[in-house]
C-alpha cells in the first residue's frame, strides 16, 4: 500500500509542477505571438526545431537510460554503479556536443541548408552554448529520476521555464521587427539553459552525487540509449525536415509567398500543435514517476507488479485524453480566437483534436517499452509512422495545404499506438485495458456530441471567452461523470494522495 501511495503522491507532485510549467510556456507563447507575430514565431520555432535535432542526437536517450541503469544498480545495492552511470552519461554527451558546437560555429556558412529561411542561421548560433549545457543537465535530470528525487527535478524544470518567460518578456517587449523579436526570444532560452545547468549540478553534488569511473557503465549505456536516441533524433530530424519542406511546398505548389508560408508554418507548429500536445505534460509526469518503478520491478522479475504498472499507466493516459479531446473538439475555435486571434488555428485544432488519444497512448507505451528493454522495437514502429507522415506531406500538400501535415501526424500516432499496444500484449500477456479503451472512446464520442450541442446554443449569444469558461467545465464534468458511472473512474487514487504513511 505504501509503495503505491508514494507513486500517486510523486505523480501528483510532478503533475502539479509540470502543469504550472506548461501553463507558463503556453502563456509565454501567446505573448510572443502577439508581439512578434506569426512570422517571428515561425523563425523562432524553426531555430528551436533545428537545435532540438542536435540536442536530441547528443543526449535524448541518455536520461531515461541513466535512470534505468541506476534503478538496476539500486536493485542490487550497487551505489558505485549509480555514480558510474551518471558519469558515463555526462562523458557520452560531452564527447558529442562539444565537437558539434565547434563545427557549427566555425562552419556556419556551410550549414545554411538546414534552414528554409536565411535569417535563421545567425539566430541559431546563439543557442550553441546551450547545446553543451543542456546535454549535461539532461543527464543530471536522469539521475534525479533514478534516485526518485522528483520534487527537485520538478522545481528546477519550473524555474527554468519561469526564467525563460521573465527574460523573454523583458527582452521582446516593444519589439516590432519579427526577426529581432525571434533573436531576443532565443537569448531568453539560452539564459534559462544556463540557469538549469548551474542549479542541477549544485543540487546533484549537495545530495551526495559523485563522479566515478564510467567504464563499467559505458557499454550498457550506449546499448540501451542508442535506439532511444535514434528514435528521438529521427523525430527531431523529421520536425526539422517539416520546417524546411512544408514552407517550400506551400511556396512552390500552393502559390504562397515566403512570408505567408512562414506564417502558416508558425500557425500550425507554433499555435495549433502546442494546443493538441497539451496533454503531454500530464503524460510526461506519469512517465517520469512510473519508469524507474517499472524498471526496478522488471529487473526484479515482479511480473504482477509490472502488469499492474502497465495497466494503470495506460488507463491514466486514456483517461487524460478522454477529458481533453471533447474540450478541444468543441472549443478549438474559441480557444484559438481568444488566445491567438486565428481562425485557421481553430480549424486545425478542432480537426486534429482526436489525435490526442493515440498520441497519449503512444507516449506512455513508448516509456513502458523502453523501461522493459524494448527500445529497438519502439524505434522500428516510429520509422513506420514517420514514413506515413512524410508520404502525406510530400504527396498531399498540393491538394490539402497545411492539412496534409495534420493528417500525416495523426496517422503516424495512430499507427505507433496500435503497434505498441499489440507488442505490449505479447510481451506481457493478460493485460486488461481494452475494455477501458473501448468504453473511453464511446464516452469521448458522447461528450463531443454533448459539447457540440451546448456550444451551438451558447456561441450564438456569448463571446469566445465566455464559451470557454462555461462549456469547458461542463464538458469535463460530463465526461468525468460518464466515466464514473461506467466504473472507469475512482476516487481511490485521490484519497491515497492524503493517506497517512
Amino acid at each position: 500500500m505504501l509503495m503505491k501511495t508514494n507513486i500517486y503522491k510523486s505523480a501528483a507532485q510532478v503533475t502539479v509542477f509540470s502543469t504550472i510549467e506548461k501553463c507558463l510556456s503556453f502563456i509565454y507563447r501567446i505573448i510572443l505571438t502577439r508581439i512578434i507575430g506569426a512570422e517571428g514565431i515561425g523563425i523562432y520555432q524553426i531555430c528551436l526545431t533545428v537545435f532540438a535535432v542536435f540536442l536530441t542526437a547528443a543526449s535524448s536517450g541518455v536520461p531515461i537510460t541513466v535512470s534505468r541503469l541506476m534503478a538496476k544498480s539500486g536493485a542490487s545495492g550497487d551505489t558505485q554503479g549509480k555514480h558510474a552511470a551518471v558519469t558515463a552519461g555526462i562523458v557520452s554527451t560531452l564527447v558529442i556536443t562539444i565537437p558539434i558546437a565547434i563545427i557549427l560555429f566555425f562552419g556556419r556558412s556551410a550549414f545554411g541548408f538546414l534552414f528554409s529561411d536565411d535569417r535563421c542561421m545567425d539566430i541559431f548560433i546563439i543557442l550553441l552554448p546551450g547545446l553543451v549545457l543542456t546535454s549535461v543537465y539532461s543527464v543530471i535530470r536522469g539521475s534525479f529520476w533514478g534516485n526518485k528525487q522528483f520534487v527537485p527535478y520538478s522545481v528546477i524544470e519550473l524555474l527554468e521555464d519561469a526564467i525563460m518567460v521573465v527574460a523573454g518578456v523583458w527582452l521582446v517587449w516593444g519589439v516590432s521587427d519579427p526577426v529581432d523579436g525571434a533573436r531576443l526570444a532565443i537569448i531568453a532560452v539560452l539564459i534559462s539553459y544556463v540557469f538549469s545547468f548551474c542549479v542541477s549540478l549544485f543540487w546533484y553534488f549537495r545530495k551526495g552525487g559523485r563522479m566515478a569511473n564510467p567504464k563499467p557503465q559505458l557499454k550498457p549505456l550506449f546499448s540501451a540509449a542508442a535506439p532511444i536516441t535514434a528514435m528521438r533524433t529521427s523525430t527531431s530530424l523529421l520536425n526539422s525536415a517539416v520546417a524546411v519542406i512544408l514552407p517550400l511546398l506551400l511556396v512552390n505548389v500552393c502559390g504562397y509567398t515566403n512570408s505567408e508560408a512562414l506564417a502558416l508554418y508558425g500557425i500550425v507548429l507554433g499555435m495549433a500543435v502546442p494546443l493538441i500536445y497539451s496533454p503531454n505534460a500530464l503524460i510526461g509526469s506519469i512517465a517520469v514517476v512510473v519508469a524507474p518503478e517499472l524498471s526496478e520491478n522488471y529487473y526484479k522479475k515482479r511480473d504482477d507488479a509490472v502488469r499492474y504498472d502497465i495497466e494503470k499507466t495506460i488507463k491514466a493516459a486514456v483517461f487524460i485524453a478522454a477529458l481533453l479531446v471533447p474540450v478541444l473538439f468543441v472549443l478549438g475555435s474559441a480557444l484559438s480566437i481568444f488566445l491567438y486571434d486565428s481562425e485557421l488555428c481553430g480549424k486545425i485544432v478542432t480537426i486534429s483534436s482526436f489525435m490526442i488519444l493515440p498520441t497519449c497512448i503512444t507516449m506512455i507505451t513508448n516509456t513502458v517499452l523502453n523501461s522493459m528493454n524494448c527500445e529497438k522495437r519502439t524505434l522500428v514502429y516510429f520509422f513506420i509512422g514517420a514514413a506515413v507522415m512524410l508520404i502525406c506531406l510530400l504527396f498531399l500538400t498540393r491538394y490539402m495545404g497545411v492539412y496534409a501535415y495534420v493528417l500525416g501526424i495523426s496517422l503516424s500516432q495512430i499507427i505507433c499506438a496500435v503497434l505498441n499496444l499489440i507488442y505490449l500484449s505479447k510481451k506481457c500477456p493478460k493485460l486488461n485495458y481494452m475494455r477501458y479503451l473501448v468504453h473511453s472512446i464511446l464516452v469521448i464520442t458522447a461528450a463531443c456530441l454533448f459539447g457540440w450541442l451546448l456550444n451551438g446554443i451558447i456561441s450564438k449569444y456569448l463571446a469566445p471567452v465566455w464559451q470557454i469558461l462555461i462549456c469547458a467545465p461542463l464538458i469535463i464534468a460530463f465526461t468525468a461523470v460518464s466515466l464514473y458511472c461506467l466504473e472507469m473512474f475512482s476516487m481511490h487514487p485521490f484519497k491515497r494522495l492524503f493517506a497517512k504513511k
